[in-house]
């Protein structure tokens, strides 16, 4: 395959370019790898425990697939009218301004960041439960698995980009083979009814709403990273025809598969024994497989994870790299090495994650990222929204289906997304917003740097 700078079509740098090697394989992979975690594992239990009905619980589950697919349709709008390394914070700084732009990029990168460093140790204690030895070693062998994935990632794109096929893949092989074990090994059972959280007797109508919120923000939570494949549209080989076939397709695959999860797990176990477990999946095989069932569950779970880390890994840095390139953080992060690996971008990120799997701090942080969801979610939509009444003339070469009618659902879905996050967590959703005016200082003192360092150059 004949390797282009990915920057072929803007100015070149002396500081390299990402390179164009990456197609639809890639992202349909790096979508399902973003999306498809331990989260469908422990959400169904959350999400029956809320709504106690096995017809609202399909139907909450439906409901998040339909957000997901019109997300992904007005995404690849922008994502192939605007295709740069960033991601969402692109697509709001066109539309919204640079400030506003750096604010998405912020939230964005701090988001991934915990994520990995949460994952990280969550590989650290999954470890713990297959091996024995390890237990009791999770942050040690959290730093150790960030260490591999930096040096991996190091090696260049096409590296990384294997990487996430194959575990990616796999990882969904694996969920197919556990629902097709549900239908063929699990017996018939018959679905118990629990009552609303929170609920009681005559109150359990008037209660149902708040359920419901609750119970759709956290099947949203499952469902993201259906838009993972936006970060790599500047090294897709032809992101015109690729992306949207990448992005509509695995989307699509993820809805089904989520569905047929909890439908093979509601097969196998009563509604209120999914509703009393922390983690379903490992419930449904231990009665399918007896006590290997923990074991084949937190295999899966790894595998899944390893997958999701390496997404994360691969976007973080190109968050980093579009918003430094773009003149909105230090140049010098703005390097890409022969390979095509931002490298000064994902040093950086690497060391902000060891320091928050160390400090343990990525559990406050973690707490907050729902919040950062909807802001992300919200200012893609807007964007679309804007670029559309103002640069009408804006090369499309997709055009979102239904314009405006299924944005606009998604603009609602995401304001239900956001009473569920207010309503189940306000104190944290209190501390996103200070986290997101953190980064105000740092926007202050970006450009005052570079202003800077162009007057310096200006005077020479």
């Amino acid at each position: 395959m004949q390797i282009v700078p990915a920057t072929a079509a803007h100015h070149a740098t002396p500081k390299g370019s990402l390179l164009r090697v990456l197609g639809v394989s890639f992202g349909i992979a790096v979508t399902l790898g973003s999306t498809i975690g331990i989260g469908i594992l422990r959400t169904p239990g959350t999400v029956a425990q809320h709504l106690g009905s096995v017809g609202l619980v399909i139907a909450v589950w439906a409901i998040g697939g339909l957000y997901a697919i019109v997300g992904a349709l007005a995404v690849a709008e922008l994502a192939t009218m605007l295709p740069r390394a960033g991601g969402w914070y692109v697509y709001a700084r066109r539309a919204l301004g640079e400030y506003a732009g750096f604010t998405v990029g912020w939230i964005n990168w701090v988001s991934f960041c915990t994520a990995v460093a949460s994952i990280s140790i969550a590989i650290g204690e999954y470890a713990g439960r297959l091996a024995p030895v390890l237990a009791g070693r999770a942050k040690a062998i959290a730093v150790a698995v960030l260490l591999v994935f930096t040096l991996m990632h190091w090696l260049g794109v096409r590296v990384g980009g294997r990487a996430q096929e194959w575990t990616s893949f796999t990882a969904a092989l694996g969920f197919v083979a556990l629902v097709v074990a549900c239908f063929v090994v699990g017996g018939t059972t018959a679905s118990v009814g629990v009552e609303p959280a929170g609920a009681a007797g005559s109150t359990t109508i008037a209660a149902l709403p708040v359920a419901l919120a609750i119970a759709f923000q956290s099947v949203i939570f499952t469902y993201d990273g259906w838009y993972g494949a936006i970060y790599f549209s500047e090294e897709d080989t032809d992101p015109t025809r690729n992306l949207p076939r990448a992005m509509i397709g695995s989307v699509l695959v993820i809805v089904t598969l989520y569905l047929l999860v909890n439908l093979a797990l509601l097969h196998v176990l009563p509604l209120s024994r999914v509703a009393a477990s922390q983690l379903a999946a490992a419930d449904a095989a231990q009665v399918m497989f007896g006590a290997r069932g923990e074991a084949i569950i937190t295999a899966l779970s790894v595998l899944s994870l390893l997958s999701v880390m390496n997404a994360g890994f691969m976007q973080t840095a190109r968050i980093l790299y579009g918003m430094s390139r773009d003149g909105l953080f230090l140049p010098e992060v703005a390097v890409v090495n022969r390979r095509g690996t931002p490298t000064m971008a994902l040093l950086a990120g690497s060391a902000v994650e060891i320091l928050l799997v160390v400090s343990g701090t990525f559990e406050k942080l973690l707490a907050i990222t729902a919040f950062f969801f909807v802001v992300m979610y919200g200012s893609g939509f807007v964007s679309l929204f804007v670029l559309r009444a103002r640069e009408p003339d804006l090369p499309r070469p997709f055009k979102a289906w239904g314009y405006p009618a299924t944005v606009l659902i998604a603009v609602g879905l995401s304001f239900v997304f956001l009473v569920g996050v207010i309503v189940s967590d306000s104190a944290n959703s209190l501390y996103a917003l200070m986290a997101m005016a953190a980064g105000y200082p740092v926007y202050l003192a970006s450009k005052s740097m570079i202003s800077a360092r162009e007057t310096d150059s200006g005077g020479f």
